[in-house]
C-alpha cells in the first residue's frame, strides 16, 4: 500500500512539474517587448513624420500593449537606418521607400528588399515638372519634343542627387517619348528649396521634383507646373494634365512605406499587416496625408513585396538607359 501511495504522489510531481515545464515554455503573444519604429533620417523630415505618425496611431487605436519609440538613424540616404534594422527582433520595423531599391541599383548600398520583410506600402507623393513663369514652354509634351530634337536644349535641375525619384521619373518619361535619355543635361541642387530658387531666377529651364515642393507657387502663379506623374489629376492642381495626358504612358509615384527584418515567422508578419492595414485605414492617418499632400496608396504586406521586385527591375533598367 505504500507503495502504491508513492507511486501515485511520484506521479503527481511529475505531471505538475511537466505542467510548469509546459507554461515556462508556453509561446508568449506578439510583440511582448517595447516595440521600435526606424526613422532612417534626422527628426523633421519625410520619414520621421511617417515613423511617428504611425507611433501615434498605433497608440490612440490601442492596436498594441506595449510601449512605441521612435528611434533615429539618419546617414547613408537610409542605410544606416536599415543596417540597424537587420540586427533587430520582429517588434522593430522601419520607414523605406525607393533609395531602398535606387542605392542598391547604382551600388551605393549592399541591400535590397530581400534582405527584409516587407509589411505595407503606405502612401506615396507624385512628382512634377515645373517651369518658370516667364519660361514659354507650356506642357510636358512641348518640353519632350525640344528635347528629343536635342537632348542638350534644356538644363533639367534635380535636387539633392542624380538616381533618386526625380531624377528618375524624368528619364522614364523621357524614354518613353523616344530621347536619347543619356545625352540629357541634368543641374544638381543641395535641396528643393536651392532648386526652386534656381527655377524661379531662370538659372535652369525646367525642374523636376515633388509636386508639394512647387504646389503653392503653382497656385500663387510663380511657377507653372506643367506634367505630373500621377494616374489623375491632382486636387488643388486640376489645371495640370498627367503624363499620361500627354500621351507618355507612365505612372511613377514617390511612396513610403514599412518593413521588417528578414525571416518574419508567420504570426509575426501577421501581426504586422494587420497592424498596418488599421494605420493605413484610420482617420488619423487620412487627414496626415491631406496635410502632407500625400495620396492614398496602400498594399499589403504580399502586394508590397510583388510591388518591391517589380520596382527593383525597373530602377536598375532606368539607371542603366541614364548612362550610370
Amino acid at each position: 500500500m505504500k507503495r502504491l501511495l508513492m507511486m501515485f504522489i511520484c506521479g503527481v510531481l511529475v505531471l505538475v512539474a511537466c505542467g510548469q515545464s509546459s507554461q515556462s515554455h508556453a509561446p508568449r503573444d506578439f510583440p511582448d517587448r517595447t516595440i521600435e519604429i526606424v526613422a532612417p533620417a534626422s527628426p523633421g523630415g519625410g520619414w520621421d513624420a511617417t515613423a511617428r505618425a504611425i507611433q501615434k496611431i498605433m497608440t490612440d487605436e490601442e492596436l498594441t500593449k506595449q510601449n512605441i519609440t521612435v528611434v533615429n538613424k539618419p546617414g547613408g540616404g537610409g542605410e544606416v537606418g536599415w543596417q540597424y534594422l537587420k540586427t533587430k527582433p520582429p517588434s522593430t520595423i522601419a520607414i523605406n521607400s525607393s533609395l531602398l531599391l535606387s542605392n542598391n541599383a547604382l551600388g551605393l548600398s549592399d541591400l535590397n528588399q530581400r534582405d527584409f520583410t516587407p509589411i505595407a506600402i503606405l502612401a506615396t507623393e507624385w512628382i512634377s515638372l515645373s517651369a518658370s513663369k516667364k519660361s514659354q514652354l507650356s506642357s510636358g509634351k512641348e518640353v519632350m519634343e525640344k528635347l528629343k530634337k536635342d537632348p542638350k536644349s534644356l538644363t533639367i535641375g534635380v535636387a539633392p542627387g542624380l538616381g533618386n525619384n526625380d531624377h528618375l521619373a524624368f528619364v522614364k518619361a523621357a524614354k518613353h517619348f523616344g530621347v536619347d535619355v543619356d545625352q540629357m543635361n541634368f543641374l544638381v541642387y543641395k535641396s528643393g528649396g536651392d532648386l526652386q530658387t534656381a527655377l524661379l531666377g531662370g538659372h535652369v529651364d525646367v525642374a523636376s521634383t515633388a509636386v508639394s515642393e512647387v504646389k503653392e507657387q503653382h497656385q500663387v502663379g510663380k511657377l507653372k507646373i506643367l506634367a505630373t506623374t500621377s494616374e489623375k489629376r491632382i486636387k488643388g492642381l486640376e489645371d495640370v494634365p498627367t503624363w499620361k495626358e500627354q500621351g507618355v504612358d507612365m505612372i511613377f509615384p514617390h511612396w513610403r512605406g514599412v518593413m521588417g527584418p528578414k525571416n518574419m515567422s508567420k504570426k509575426e508578419r501577421k501581426y504586422w499587416n494587420d497592424t498596418m492595414k488599421k494605420v493605413a485605414s484610420s482617420k488619423q492617418w487620412a487627414e496626415i496625408r491631406q496635410n502632407k499632400d500625400w495620396d492614398a496608396f496602400y498594399k499589403d504586406t504580399y502586394a508590397s513585396e510583388q510591388f518591391l521586385n517589380q520596382k527593383q527591375k525597373e530602377y536598375k533598367q532606368l539607371i542603366k538607359d541614364a548612362g550610370f
